[in-house]
């Protein structure tokens, strides 16, 4: 599962990334979620705050956690391209960085 097979989830988290960064960055909350469960962490949030009328300290503490969550995510993606771009190697067993599209993930 990739952030982009949800292009609204995608945004929303870009935007988090983007608008919250601190000098911690993802060091809390999702930092210890496998991924998987972490995106499932970050959609229930997403879901939440779209669908219930919740007070605006609950949303910005939602908001917070999903930005953290969404940052923890996006560093797993880029070590995993890294991952893959290592494992790749020619016939002669030299490393080939091939960059990774999002159609074959």
């Amino acid at each position: 599962m990739s952030l982009d097979e949800h292009p609204s989830l995608a945004l929303r988290c870009s935007l988090m990334s983007k608008l919250v960064q601190g000098p911690s960055g993802a060091e809390t909350v999702g930092s210890e979620l496998p991924f998987e469960e972490a995106i499932k962490r970050l959609e229930s949030i997403v879901s939440s705050m779209e669908s219930e009328d919740l007070p605006l300290e609950t949303l910005l503490s939602r908001y917070e956690e999903g930005s953290k969550i969404a940052q923890h995510c996006q560093k797993k993606l880029n070590q995993a391209e890294v991952r893959i771009q290592e494992l790749e190697k020619n016939s002669s067993g030299q490393a080939i960085i091939k960059p990774v599209s999002i159609s074959e993930a």
